[in-house]
């Protein structure tokens, strides 16, 4: 069975490819005409011109298209492929925290490295209804590259705020005028397809077209053949619309049954291959009739190269399914329920969706909605999914919407609207059939979970994390039914609660498990996300427990966290915070000032969009301390303050409030204001009062006051071990104050004791920070050397002290080849003082052999054949503090 009659063959439109030659000399080109005005038949046939220099982009948008995201992921993809870049870049992931300035930055990257230049090219830009999206459009053709050109199609103008360019002479306008065919080229075009047309005829079909170009192809389809060419001619007139109107009937009328009846059933798809034709039209053979329609050029165009799907021309489809209505109105909702089901069972739930919509089946298409909820949310697709809440009839009562409703509230930081949507949701899940009452369970808890961190009132969750996890962690037939999207992320928001809330064996567990779900079921968003928790949690278990090495393996774990979201451009991203803040805090703990700065500093950049006071809080406290350690204690209380204004937004008690408001208080001391640390210390109640933190911080208000026995009778609970500490850096900050307690009581040996006692627990994690806060230097200094098992740290705390970075991580003048192993600079730091090969042995629970191994390669490395000149040389490159004995 053939389609019937060839449509016309494109002709040659020479003047206008010339026009869009010379508009191509500019930045931009915007080609804006109604629906069959031939922009898109123009753009084509200017791209295959023989010697195109230029590499093509080319993106169709998609109908309708919300979300921002789904724009630039396919754009830059398109960049990638014209310029052969696309299997070495990264992998690109839709993500729920979609940075659209960082996504044009990465375009325009790619743009700029794009040799021998490219053309952008946008078609159907009318569809993206994203302002976000359009926004972020303008600054990237405001900066394109001196290489790129841009071309854009649409049905009508959109909001690019592009007059500067066309000041500037850069910006290239084509209009529905300048697309009308002329005389000339209508009688090309008749000739082209076999159609005999007297002039008269030829010039009243231009006359009654108006030049308009789907007119003129579809009167040329439809005179192909026609037993009366002249008579069609002088029988059809009027708008644009009533001509096609009448121009698609006649085309219809003259194609066979099975093909009208596909073109009709189908057209209420915005794509169609040929096994979803066969479903709507209950026939096989559908993509054989959809390819000879695309070679007869029937407003009929392939969306692959492999010519599998495809999609109508706009204005056909919108006016073949106004021929569906009218002949079939009974069977529509039919059709669309077919299209539906065939959708989900591909898991492209959006179009599964609207469908289910535009067949009034309403309740249905709110479960699905709530069922993918998180799906789609992890997918970008968070714009779309509030497009589809509001297609549903006002007044409507879909109880199922209220989850879907509180996602979009979470995410935009309406936390009060999104806990009155999540009560709604959690009155609905009572009542639903027990076949789906645990999926909606697990979803509200999640999101519960979520909501609570914040706010900050993790107490008030204690239910919804015993119900999550047992289920979610045992792959039971009804756990797996709940869709791994939404156990990955139920498991992530688990583990994260109660890595808050330092219920830190539980919490890394589940972020394990839901990091290991995540990398199975290929979300790596979530992946990120538990990872980057996963090293904030570790970081307390292991503060908890001393010489378990806790900020190595903190470190470690922060890396492999952003190395994976690097991989897929989220280095910036809110996701990866907790990693970056993270490892900038364990800079801090090691002394290692500058590094840790540079790391806050890309922790603020990805929380530039994230709306939530819970993280910035620690991101305050951690540049608090920072100050402090450099003793700039002005700056670290005002950082204090911050973190304790925004710990007042959070409902609940934080963790890590006494450790907060224990340094805050100390600060004030410390600066010479105890009046006001006593009044602060004063409202504080009998728990916190009692905790480790504050008896350390009444302490150090004691020592300002010039107290020192009150001092140690504040450390007395935190020395013998019966008052509640945070971790063990609590009690190195205790064991500090009373040496400084005792060296004011003029007790030089006690003083020496707790100094040395600090040293023991600091030297498992070589930690600087306690020290340099509490102002040690005088204490270490009063240290004599051969009497500390800890010389090798306590040189690194006195280089920091003094201005100096720790010796541990300054190997920039040597080689890459040449650096030092960690094994070889824990031995180097020994080689400065008195201590013999087997009690440096000693010191580092290792063999003689070893330290005689690294000893021999520390010569070599450094070019030395003794050991005083590898201190020597070592000092040199700042390896060692220079010119002070250890």
């Amino acid at each position: 069975m053939t389609v019937g009659p060839a449509a016309p063959r494109l002709i040659d439109r020479g003047e206008l490819l010339a026009a869009l030659d010379r508009a191509a000399a500019r930045k931009v080109t915007i080609i804006s005409a109604p629906a069959g005005s031939g922009k898109t038949s123009l753009l084509r046939a200017w791209a295959h011109q023989p010697g195109r220099p230029h590499q093509l982009a080319v993106v169709s948008v998609q109908r309708d298209q919300h979300d921002a995201q789904q724009f630039w992921l396919a754009l830059l993809d398109a960049v990638r492929h014209a310029s052969a870049t696309a299997g070495r870049a990264e992998p690109q992931a839709a993500t729920p925290d979609f940075n659209a300035p960082a996504m044009v930055d990465r375009v325009l990257s790619e743009l700029a490295d794009a040799r021998g230049g490219m053309t952008l090219v946008i078609d159907d830009l009318h569809e993206l209804n994203s302002p976000e999206a359009l926004h972020q459009l303008t600054r990237l053709l405001m900066n394109l590259p001196p290489n790129v050109h841009a071309m854009l199609a649409t049905r009508r103008d959109v909001r690019l705020r592009l007059h500067q360019l066309r000041l500037a002479g850069q910006l290239a306008e084509i209009r529905a005028a300048d697309l009308r065919f002329s005389e000339h080229e209508t009688r090309e075009l008749l000739d082209a397809s076999g159609i005999a047309l007297s002039a008269a005829g030829a010039a009243l079909l231009h006359q009654r077209t108006e030049g308009w170009a789907a007119g003129l192809r579809l009167a040329a389809i439809s005179l192909a053949g026609h037993p009366d060419p002249e008579r069609f001619v002088a029988e059809f007139s009027g708008s644009d619309r009533t001509v096609a109107e009448y121009l698609i009937a006649e085309m219809l009328d003259r194609r066979p049954a099975g093909v009208q009846d596909l073109l009709l059933r189908t057209s209420l798809l915005d794509r169609v291959n040929g096994e979803l034709a066969d479903v709507l039209t209950g026939r096989p053979g559908s993509e054989r009739i959809l390819l000879e329609l695309e070679d007869a050029n029937a407003f009929v165009e392939s969306l692959d190269p492999e010519r599998t799907w495809f999609r109508y021309h706009r204005l056909f489809g919108d006016l073949l399914r106004l021929e569906l209505r009218r002949t079939l109105p009974a069977e529509v909702p039919a059709l669309h329920r077919r299209a539906a089901e065939w959708f989900i069972q591909q898991g492209q739930v959006v179009d599964a969706i609207r469908h289910t919509q535009a067949a009034g089946d309403w309740p249905d298409a709110a479960r699905l909605l709530a069922d993918h909820s998180f799906s789609l949310t992890l997918d970008g697709q968070a714009q779309t999914m509030q497009a589809l809440v509001r297609a549903f009839p006002p007044g409507a009562d879909h109880s199922e919407l209220a989850l879907v409703r509180a996602m979009g509230d979470l995410a935009q930081g309406r936390l009060d609207e999104a806990a009155a949507h999540l009560a709604v949701a959690e009155t609905y899940a009572g009542t639903t059939p027990p076949g789906r009452r645990r999926r909606l369970q697990v979803a509200i808890a999640s999101l519960k979970l979520s909501l609570a961190r914040r706010r900050g009132h993790l107490a008030g969750v204690i239910e919804q994390a015993r119900f999550l996890a047992s289920p979610v962690t045992g792959p039971s037939d009804e756990d797996i039914a709940l869709g791994s999207d939404l156990r990955a992320v139920a498991l992530m928001n688990l583990g994260t609660v109660e890595a808050w809330s330092l219920g830190l064996p539980d919490a890394e567990r589940h972020l394990r498990e839901g990091a290991v779900l995540a990398r199975e079921i290929g979300r790596p968003y979530l992946e990120v996300g538990c990872l980057a928790q996963l090293a904030f949690a570790y970081i307390f278990h292991g503060a908890a427990m001393p010489k378990i090495q806790a900020f190595a393996t903190t470190q470690r774990r922060c890396r492999e966290a952003i190395a994976l979201a690097e991989r897929y451009g989220w280095g910036t991203e809110p996701v990866i915070a907790p990693a970056l803040m993270t490892l900038a805090g364990t800079m801090v703990w090691l002394g290692e000032f500058d590094q840790g700065e540079q790391w806050l500093r890309r922790t603020e950049r990805a929380l530039q969009t994230d709306t939530g006071p819970d993280i910035r809080l620690l991101l305050h406290q951690a540049a608090a301390i920072l100050h402090a350690g450099r003793g700039r204690r002005h700056e670290a209380l005002e950082e204090f303050g911050a973190a304790e204004h925004l710990a007042s937004q959070l409902e609940g008690s934080q963790a890590l409030a006494s450790q907060m408001t224990g340094w805050l208080l100390a600060t004030q001391a410390r600066l010479g204001r105890p009046g006001e640390a006593r009044a602060r210390l004063a409202a504080l109640d009998d728990e916190q009062a009692g905790s480790g933190e504050i008896r350390n911080a009444r302490a150090a208000i004691c020592l300002a006051e010039g107290d020192p026995s009150g001092a140690l009778g504040a450390l007395h609970d935190v020395l013998d071990g019966t008052a509640p500490v945070l971790g063990y850096t609590t009690v190195i900050e205790a064991h500090l104050l009373a040496g400084l307690a005792h060296r004011e009581l003029g007790d030089q040996r006690a003083a020496n004791q707790a100094a040395e006692r600090a040293l023991a627990l600091a030297d498992s994690d070589r930690l600087v920070l306690p020290f340099a806060m509490t102002g040690a230097r005088e204490l270490l200094e009063a240290l004599p050397q051969h009497e500390t098992a800890h010389a090798a740290l306590l040189g690194d705390i006195l280089d920091v002290l003094h201005g100096s970075s720790p010796a541990a991580q300054e190997q920039s003048s040597l080689p890459p080849a040449e650096q030092l192993s960690p094994g070889e600079l824990r031995v180097l730091r020994y080689l400065p003082t008195n201590l013999s090969r087997p009690e440096i042995a000693g010191e580092l629970s290792v063999s003689v052999n070893t330290v005689n191994t690294h000893v021999r390669s520390i010569y070599a490395k450094l070019q030395v054949r003794d050991r005083s000149s590898a201190v020597q040389r070592a000092r040199e490159l700042r390896l060692l503090a220079a010119g002070r004995t250890r």
